[in-house]
């Protein structure tokens, strides 16, 4: 069976103990939730030392975003 939270009155939820300690989430950890059809989806978001180095030789300047597309 899944564990389940409650969504409070100030709209917060907590995560179950099983969950938090199978992920080892600690407290102070940043999430995003990600909209998936009629739920959300809870991910953890890295912090930037964990991440470095995650793609080397990746241009750091000159790329292009959804502003330069025609």
């Amino acid at each position: 069976m899944a564990d389940i939270a409650t969504l409070s009155s100030k709209f917060q939820i907590s995560i179950p103990k099983a969950v938090r300690t199978a992920q080892y989430w600690k407290a102070g950890t940043t999430f995003a939730f990600i909209p998936k059809g009629t739920g959300v989806l809870l991910v953890p978001v890295p912090k930037r030392e964990t991440i470095a180095g995650f793609a080397p030789g990746a241009a750091t300047s000159g790329y292009r975003d959804r502003a330069d597309r025609t």
